[in-house]
């Protein structure tokens, strides 16, 4: 069982930059770690995912970037650039890699990311 929680969520205007971090409650080495959001009235999106071995993808990698720091059971998510349209819940998950499903089996609570005009 892995315990995930997020911070660094915030009320921005556009075109500023926030760093969300996710702290697992256990070594994360082995995981591959996502980040997901929820726009309000949408439904949960893919943002960006970093497999256990460090390979990454990003969805907006222009102005997204997701790393780890597995010594530190951390995981995080630079923004830049931040536009009104990124305004969502933003939710970090884990995974045990595995054939047969792309299912996430860890999620944290969320933190919320309000951009403003």
């Amino acid at each position: 069982q892995v315990t995930l929680v997020e911070s660094g969520g915030g009320l921005v205007q556009a075109g500023a930059s926030l760093r969300l971090s996710c702290v697992a409650s256990g070594r994360i080495n082995g995981y591959n770690m996502a980040w997901f959001r929820q726009p309000p009235g949408k439904e949960r999106a893919l943002v960006a995912v970093i497999t256990d071995d460090g390979e990454t993808y990003t969805v907006d990698s222009d102005r997204f970037t997701i790393s780890r720091d597995n010594a530190a059971h951390t995981v995080y998510l630079q923004m830049t650039s931040l536009k009104i349209e990124d305004t969502a819940q933003y939710y970090c998950a884990a995974r045990v890699p595995r054939v047969g499903d792309e299912d996430y089996d860890f999620w944290g609570q969320g933190t919320h990311v309000t951009v403003s005009s």
